[in-house]
């Protein structure tokens, strides 16, 4: 495995590779406000259209440079984090919990397969042992109401806490995305399973940091394979 050096945050892609990420904005904007004003019929369709959207920008972003291993893992992460996404509509002859832990636990895998082997750069920085503190804790704050799903709730914890610190030896971008990923299903996992202690405001904030978490990792691994390209050719 050849090393690269770390991404140079000073470098950007030309202005036309950016314009793809607009229509996930937009409708990422949309989906955040209607859940925000429980407009459920605009909510639903619009969140099934938000990993879709994100892949293209990534392919239209990344064309002509990102090589294929790398896109087919970040493609393999969102469209598993788009099934997750939609586990009740895709999946209604199953429990939608489970596949949906299942369906994001394969796209956190993509990740960390991601991070580590195309976009590290650096080891891992002694701050993200936090992300040790915090399955613990989550474990702790969780487990009375877990019942049959404690197993499965714990793995998708390390995986979780594994994508969050993978992306930590990444740039600062994705690395914020990471983070922001992991807060989106910290706040869900309460809502789901401590739905008195969370207040409504919390169902937006939900997708505001998912949405805001999985833009920031996909931009932030294509800066860092454009700036690595020469390199690595």
């Amino acid at each position: 495995m050849t090393t690269a050096p770390a991404c140079d945050l000073t470098a950007a892609l030309p202005r036309s590779r950016w314009w793809g990420f607009l229509p996930f904005a937009a409708v990422s904007a949309v989906h955040i406000g209607a859940r925000a004003v429980g407009a459920s019929e605009i909510a639903e369709p619009t969140k099934l259209l938000l990993m879709p959207l994100l892949a293209a920008a990534a392919l239209w972003g990344g064309r002509r440079f990102l090589r294929r291993r790398p896109a087919a893992l970040l493609v393999a992460a969102l469209l598993f984090s788009w099934l997750g996404d939609g586990a009740g509509a895709f999946f209604p002859f199953a429990p939608e919990l489970p596949v949906m832990l299942g369906s994001f636990g394969l796209a956190h895998l993509c990740y960390i397969w991601l991070f580590t082997r195309y976009t590290a750069a650096g080891p891992f920085p002694r701050w993200t042992l936090v992300f040790a503190a915090w399955w613990v804790l989550m474990l702790v704050v969780l487990w009375p109401t877990l019942g049959s799903l404690t197993a499965a709730v714990a793995v998708y914890g390390v995986v979780l806490a594994g994508t969050a610190a993978t992306a930590a030896r990444c740039s600062p971008v994705v690395a914020a995305g990471g983070v922001l990923f992991l807060a989106s299903d910290t706040v869900l996992a309460l809502r789901i399973f401590r739905p008195d202690a969370m207040p409504d405001w919390t169902n937006p904030l939900v997708m505001l940091t998912y949405c805001a978490g999985q833009g920031l990792i996909a931009a932030g691994v294509l800066r860092t394979l454009a700036v690595r390209r020469p390199a690595e050719a």
